[in-house]
């Protein structure tokens, strides 16, 4: 008979989960490959009058050629801070700021550069993973709990323990396919 307790667990794991592979995709799309894409620059955080504020919600940003981006900011008092965020960025890219538009033109990647990228990847994709794993932590210290409080049967944290490490598996992996995407993406082309 299913548990209450344990399937709320298990959804808000699931989700946590979800919520990590989701993450380590966003900071995938803001790996760039070749070509320019807003996505590259839309979460970078700028220092708008104190306080961190993603670029997107400063500027619409366009692409009107395939390695170039032209960001324009709602507010021209932003220009210099979100020049400032792109300077400090890793992506590589000089802005170059007209007073209205800051241009950011993507040179070619060279083969050191795609390998060096290769790596930012592991190291996000290895973030991911850990946090699927800490999620997966946290679950099993609960479902510990709730054993220990005789919510819950032996035999039943042990099943449960079973799915937690599937749901595990499949988040990882799930996190394993999008970097070998971004890796295939970086390296062929």
């Amino acid at each position: 008979m299913p548990d209450p307790l344990v399937d709320a667990a298990l959804d808000d794991c699931k989700q946590r989960m979800a919520q990590a592979v989701e993450h380590t995709k966003d900071e995938f799309a803001g790996i760039r490959t070749g070509r320019a894409a807003p996505a590259l620059v839309e979460k970078l955080k700028v220092d708008y009058y104190g306080a961190e504020v993603p670029l997107q919600q400063l500027a619409g940003v366009h692409v009107p050629e395939a390695r170039l981006l032209v960001i324009t900011p709602y507010d021209k008092g932003s220009l210099k801070a979100i020049e400032r965020a792109i300077q400090s960025s890793d992506l590589g890219v000089n802005p170059n700021n007209d007073g209205t538009v800051v241009r950011l033109v993507f040179p070619p990647l060279t083969e050191e550069r795609r390998k060096e990228l290769v790596k930012v990847a592991h190291h996000k994709a290895e973030d991911g993973r850990v946090a699927v794993r800490n999620v997966r932590r946290a679950t099993r210290k609960d479902l510990e709990a709730l054993e220990k409080d005789g919510d819950i049967s032996s035999d039943e944290l042990e099943r449960v323990e079973k799915d937690l490490d599937k749901l595990t598996h499949d988040h990882t992996g799930e996190i394993d396919r999008l970097l070998a995407h971004k890796e295939q993406e970086l390296l062929g082309g």
